[in-house]
Order: C-alpha cells, then sequence, then structure tokens
C-alpha cells in the first residue's frame, strides 16, 4: 500500500519496472475494464482498494452517499475485485455497488491524461463546462438566467403539448358533456322526484282498491250511516271504557285499562276522520297516471345514462346522482372551454421565451468567444515552453442550425438547436505546427504531444476545474533538456490547487514533485513482484543520478541531481 498525498507526486522506476501499475491500479478503481489477464498466474484474484479524502459536501461524496455508502471519517473507501475468470466486483464505503458508479464517481474525482486512455477535458461537455468556469461571471449570469428561462419554457411545451394533442379526445368529451348537460337541463328533474313519482305511480294504479279498503275500514272504525243497526268499533270501545270505570275505583289495574281504552277510542276517531279525508281526495284520475308515467319514464332515462358510477360512492342515486352527474359535467366543460383561451396563453408566453433564450444564447456564445480567444492564447503560450513552440490551440465555438426553425431559437439570425446550457458546442482544437488545419485535440496531436497539450490546458484551467486529482502518464514523452524542466514547473505550479501524480522517466519532471515514488521489480526465479516505496534525502538523489546518467553512484550524476533538486525547490 502506498499513500499518494496531496501535491505532486512522480512516480519512477527502470524501464519495464512497472510504473503504469499505478495507472492500471488506479483505473481500475475509478471503474476501468476489468481484465483477468491482471491476475497473477496462480493466484484466485486480484484486489485493488484506495481511500479518498472528501468534504462531506463533494458532488463524489453525495453520489457515493445517494448508493448507501458512508464517509470513514472523512474517507471515502473503494474497493474492486477482479477474479481470474474475469468477474469483477465494486464496493465504496462499504457498501457493494454496481461498477458503472465509479465511472460516475471518477468524473467528479481523478482526470486521468495518458499515451492511450485521455479523459476528463477529451469529452465536450467538459470542455464547455471548463470553459464556462474560466469565463466566470461573463457567463455564469446570463446562464443562470437562460436556465430558468429554459425550464420554464420546458414545462410550457410540455402543458402545450398535452392540450394540443389531446385536442381531438377533449373535443369529444366536451361534446358528450355539452348534450348530456344540456338533456338533463331540457328535462329540469328535481330532487327526490323520481322517488315521488314512483310513490303517486303506485297509489294512482291501485286507487279503486285503496278507495274500498279506506271506505270499509272507516264505517268499521265510525259505522255505516246507511244501515241504523250496524256496531262500528267507536261504540264498542266506548261501552267497553264506561263499563271499567264503574269499577275502576276498585282496582287500580282496571283503571289503568279504563284510560287506554280510552286513548284507543281517541285514536280510533281520528283514523276514522283520516279514512273519510283519504277516501275523498284519492284521485283515480287514468289522465293523471298517463302524465306520472311518462315523467317517469324521461326520468329513467336520465338515470340509465347519467346514474351514478358504481366506483362514486358520493354522488347518490336515481336521479341525485343524474344531478350530481350535471354539476360535474358543467364544472368540466367550462374547463374544456377554457382550454382554447390556454392554449393562446401558453402559445404566447412560449413564443416570448424563445425570443428571451434567443437573446440570452447569444449573451453566451459572445462570453465564450471572448473568454475562449483568452484561453487559446494562454495554453499556445504554454505550449511554446512545453517544446512544441508552432503549435496553436484554438476553441472552436459553433451552433447546429435547426432543421425545423420551430424547434430552434434565433441566434445571430438564424434558427439553432439549443439545450439546457445554451446553443454553442465547444470544442478544444489544435494546429502542431503551421500549415496544418485545426483539429480536435485528441485527433489534432500524436500520443506524445496529447499529454503536453492537455497539461498545457489544466495548468490554463486549474481553479476552474472542480476534479481534485489529475493523473499523467508519461506526458514528458519526446521531450526533454530545458523543455523538460518547463513541464516539471508547470506540473508543480499545477498542483497547488490540485492533487497531481505523473508517471516519468525524466528527472528534470521528477525534482519538481513534492514527494517521489520508486517502483521496482523483484523476481525470485518463479514470481515477479511490483513494489513501490517512498524516495527521500539521500536515496532521491540516488534515483535522480540513475535516471540522469545511468549510474546510480556517479558523483557527476549525483551533483546534477543536487543541482535539480535545489532549482525546482527554488523556482515554487
Amino acid at each position: 500500500m502506498v499513500e499518494l498525498s496531496p501535491g505532486f507526486t512522480a512516480v519512477t522506476g527502470e524501464t519495464g519496472a512497472g510504473k503504469t501499475m499505478v495507472v492500471t491500479s488506479l483505473g481500475l478503481l475509478l471503474g476501468g475494464r476489468a481484465d483477468p489477464a491482471l491476475v497473477r498466474i496462480g493466484a484466485k484474484q486480484a484486489v485493488v482498494e484506495g481511500r479518498i479524502s472528501l468534504d462531506p459536501d463533494a458532488p463524489a461524496a453525495v453520489r457515493a452517499a445517494e448508493a448507501g455508502a458512508e464517509l470513514d471519517d472523512g474517507d471515502l473507501l473503494i474497493s474492486r475485485t477482479v477474479s481470474a475468470e474475469g468477474r469483477s466486483r465494486a464496493h465504496v464505503g462499504g457498501r457493494g455497488v454496481p461498477v458503472g458508479l465509479l465511472g460516475e464517481l471518477a468524473d467528479e474525482l481523478v482526470a486521468v491524461h495518458g499515451q492511450t486512455d485521455q479523459q476528463g477535458l477529451l469529452r465536450p461537455a467538459r470542455q464547455r463546462e471548463a470553459l464556462d468556469r474560466y469565463a466566470g461571471d461573463a457567463v455564469g449570469g446570463p446562464l443562470v438566467k437562460y436556465g430558468s428561462a429554459y425550464r420554464r419554457l420546458r414545462d410550457v411545451a410540455e402543458q402545450l403539448d398535452e392540450l394540443t394533442t389531446r385536442a381531438r379526445e377533449r373535443a369529444q368529451e366536451a361534446d358528450l358533456l355539452r348534450f348530456g348537460v344540456e338533456e338533463i337541463g331540457a328535462a329540469e328533474p328535481l330532487p327526490g322526484e323520481d322517488v315521488e313519482l314512483a310513490a303517486e305511480a303506485e297509489r294512482l294504479g291501485h286507487a279503486e282498491a285503496l278507495a274500498s279498503a279506506a271506505t270499509l275500514a272507516h264505517a268499521g272504525l265510525a259505522g255505516n250511516p246507511e244501515d241504523p243497526e250496524s256496531v262500528d268499533a267507536g261504540t264498542l270501545v266506548a261501552a267497553a271504557q264506561r263499563a271499567l270505570d264503574a269499577v275502576s275505583a276498585h282496582d287500580p289495574v282496571l283503571a289503568d285499562l279504563a284510560v287506554r281504552l280510552g286513548e284507543i277510542g281517541i285514536l280510533a276517531g281520528d283514523v276514522a276522520g283520516e279514512l273519510a279525508g283519504y277516501a275523498d281526495n284519492l284521485d283515480a284520475d287514468p289522465l293523471r297516471l298517463a302524465v306520472v308515467e311518462e315523467r317517469r319514464s324521461v326520468l329513467a332515462h336520465l338515470v340509465r345514462k347519467y346514474g351514478a358510477d358504481p366506483a362514486d360512492a358520493g354522488s347518490g342515486e336515481g336521479i341525485d346522482a343524474v344531478l350530481a352527474w350535471a354539476e360535474r359535467g358543467a364544472i368540466r366543460l367550462t374547463e374544456l372551454d377554457g382550454d382554447d383561451d390556454r392554449i393562446t396563453e401558453l402559445t404566447a408566453e412560449r413564443d416570448g421565451l424563445r425570443t428571451e433564450l434567443g437573446e440570452l444564447a447569444q449573451h453566451l456564445t459572445d462570453a465564450r468567444t471572448g473568454a475562449a480567444e483568452r484561453f487559446a492564447a494562454a495554453v499556445t503560450a504554454e505550449l511554446a515552453e512545453l517544446a512544441m513552440p508552432h503549435a496553436r490551440v484554438t476553441v472552436a465555438i459553433r451552433q447546429t442550425d435547426a432543421a425545423d426553425p420551430a424547434t430552434g431559437i434565433e441566434v445571430g439570425g438564424r434558427a439553432v438547436y439549443f439545450g439546457p446550457t445554451g446553443a454553442d458546442d465547444v470544442e478544444l482544437q489544435l494546429a502542431p505546427h503551421p500549415g496544418a488545419p485545426a483539429r480536435p485535440i485528441a485527433k489534432g496531436a500524436s500520443g506524445g504531444e496529447l499529454s503536453r497539450v492537455m497539461l498545457a490546458v489544466e495548468v490554463v484551467f486549474a481553479g476552474s476545474d472542480p476534479v481534485p486529482t489529475y493523473l499523467f502518464d508519461e506526458v514528458d514523452a519526446g521531450v526533454g533538456g530545458k523543455a523538460a524542466v518547463e513541464v516539471g514547473r508547470r506540473l508543480a505550479r499545477l498542483a497547488r490547487t490540485a492533487q497531481v501524480v505523473v508517471v516519468t522517466h525524466l528527472p528534470q519532471v521528477a525534482a519538481f514533485a513534492d514527494r517521489q515514488l520508486l517502483v521496482e521489480k523483484t523476481n525470485d526465479g518463479s514470481v515477479t513482484r511490483s513494489g513501490v516505496s517512498v524516495l527521500e534525502g539521500e536515496d532521491r538523489v540516488r534515483e535522480l543520478s540513475r535516471m540522469l546518467a545511468g549510474l546510480e553512484d556517479s558523483e557527476l550524476g549525483r551533483a546534477h541531481a543536487e543541482e535539480l533538486l535545489a532549482a525546482a525547490k527554488a523556482s515554487r
């Protein structure tokens, strides 16, 4: 295990000593491809573990926490296991996670620049983000306003799409509701009317039987005036009461019964009177019965069409449910009829937002263009000191014409595509020598040049790019002498604001490091092992001497090594 401390760490060793072990190990921790060939023959698995110090509010810490990971005293523990069969497992903060999460964390933790593996600023999105940070408030202010307007436009567009794509369905719904509300309104039903009409129809349909029964009952209670000898219930009850009244003084029980008979007599008289009135008022008109049945048919038709949904327990039953449906339908119809006005309002707001976004996007383009010119000049100047005196870096800021003007915004008199960060595509380009066309940096530089270009870019962007760690694999390839010293000096400058790890063969670069690690291979005849040790004092001088002269104990080499260390320390 070796600790990569903050500052500038140089990793050195003899050719073939396995310095790429550091790069490969970090690559696995950062979600790189798991190659079973990395597992030593005879071993079951290879394991890489890392401890990364993070602020709890750092984006990587927040993303890890979302995945269930926990920080250990401010450190995030990451491990990757690769089996000999090629299976791979990842753990973050004590929690097993998909390997893809390591790649997400890597975007926020480490920028890797190597001969065959360039990450970070090679991605156009990161180039635009870095340029925006480099530009500062000139881009930051308009970008905040643009983002707010963009989000509102997206919401408005979604509402418009919902309203317009469902226009036919809404029109059909409105027609059905309007017909139903008008049909119910034409019938003018009253609450509970169907129940009342059902009771009236029952009476009218049995009027003769009801009248006959009422007449007989009345005669039984009040007597038949046409039959003087008939005995009515009222007379009999009165006689029974008189009989009991005569002896009630002798027994309280009979006195109580006499009182009750008196009540019966009164009740019988009342019922007899009501029966007489009922018979007189009973309407046996067949025409009225026809009217009632016709009205009931109209109401039944409404109930069948608009009656309560079994799932709608709060709408009542019968005609009450129909009235509840009509009330809801009228409200919904008002909403649907208002959609046309809403579409007009949203369309006007959408057009206004597009105009506003076009103006803000133009401000962003202008600010980015100014920042890009300053950035390109600064990187070009850096490259001149890194043995690339004729190289020229430019930043291409362009927009893509919208195939359909209705889908774009107007920027510079053109309808162009736009996104959440504006309408600009940002691309870093390199012309390695005079006469060469400017091409994307990933294609315009050779393997050895690319790392130096990225170093120059990172130095200029230092403080703007939020990545806390940079890993350069042989950034010094193809340079030497004064250019190598400048590479070392710039790496040291970058290390003032971030952690820098460099795999290097050049003593001029290693001398600028805050700490130097030596990777050595040992062989016991059967197994070859790579080990890492920290070089300090005399050991570091000896290694730099070996790198300079090929001899660890060369007096001239040692003197030169000490001179390099002193010069590097003095220039910091």
